[in-house]
């Protein structure tokens, strides 16, 4: 090879108008992460985790509690992020995650396990309509977040759906399998499914300001409420879920009734 065509040969880095820095090519800087919201996530997702463990050994009753716990966990984490302004889209990602696993995966599994396997193909087809419909209103989610109003939500939210199913397993975890049980068992898991895409509208807590001043009747309220739920934690919760479950269908009727325009997504 001549002197000309080695110099032909060596590339022009300036030909784009880009110099090389010296030394090479700069380290790829590593982006850190928020400690504290996600810490409260990776405690919803294994929360869910171990719901899934829980029901397939068959300790259904540790199963729905845990899903309940992946709720607790998962209100904090959002709740943390706003109020310690560390919200970040990693952030987001992350618990979208974690829903879909404590939300989506772990109610399906751990309701066919309890009492869905008694009706077979009908049992599988209503769990997985159920944790498809809770992809899917994720996803929903996900790309309609910056559109939709703040007060409400279109559609139960996948929290809202899995508290339906679990409470309905702890309430009975101790039920002796029967194809009665197991047909209203598909029937309720397959409806929190379908409410959860649904175009229905739903109140959503979001909105309340938690640092401003509240009326003394509300503490009352919310301390009364705690009581009520403690005299049988799974039936209240199962009758909580239901009621805000039927919130969304019966505001939709009242306003079709009053002949006013229906808000949907």
């Amino acid at each position: 090879m001549t002197d000309n065509e080695k110099q032909e040969a060596v590339p022009d880095n300036t030909a784009s108008g880009q110099e090389m820095p010296v030394g090479g090519p700069e380290p790829a800087r590593h982006r850190g992460i928020y400690l504290l919201p996600n810490l409260f996530t990776t405690g919803a997702l294994f929360s869910g985790f171990y719901a899934i463990l829980a029901g397939m050994d068959g300790k259904f009753q540790a199963a729905a509690i845990a899903i309940f716990v992946a709720m607790i966990f998962d209100g904090l984490d959002g709740l943390i992020a706003r109020m310690t302004n560390t919200s970040s889209e990693f952030g987001v990602q992350y618990d979208s995650l974690s829903d879909m696993v404590s939300f989506g995966v772990a109610p399906a599994i751990v309701v066919f396990s309890w009492m869905l396997d008694e009706v077979g193909r009908i049992g599988w087809a209503a769990a997985f309509i159920y944790a498809s419909c809770a992809a899917f209103r994720l996803a929903r989610f996900n790309t309609q977040v910056d559109l939709v109003d703040k007060r409400y939500f279109i559609g139960i939210a996948s929290p809202t759906g899995a508290a339906l199913v679990a409470a309905m397993v702890w309430s009975g975890f101790d039920a002796e399998p029967s194809t009665e049980l197991a047909l209203l068992a598909a029937l309720v898991t397959a409806v929190a499914g379908l409410l959860m895409v649904s175009n229905l509208r739903y109140r959503s807590l979001k909105g309340l300001d938690l640092k401003g001043k509240v009326p003394f009747v509300v503490i009352f309220g919310i301390a009364m409420a705690l009581v009520i739920i403690l005299i049988d934690p799974p039936r209240i919760l199962f009758l909580l879920a239901v009621a805000y479950s039927l919130s969304g269908p019966l505001e939709w009727l009242w306003h079709k009734k009053r002949g006013d325009k229906v808000v949907s997504g």
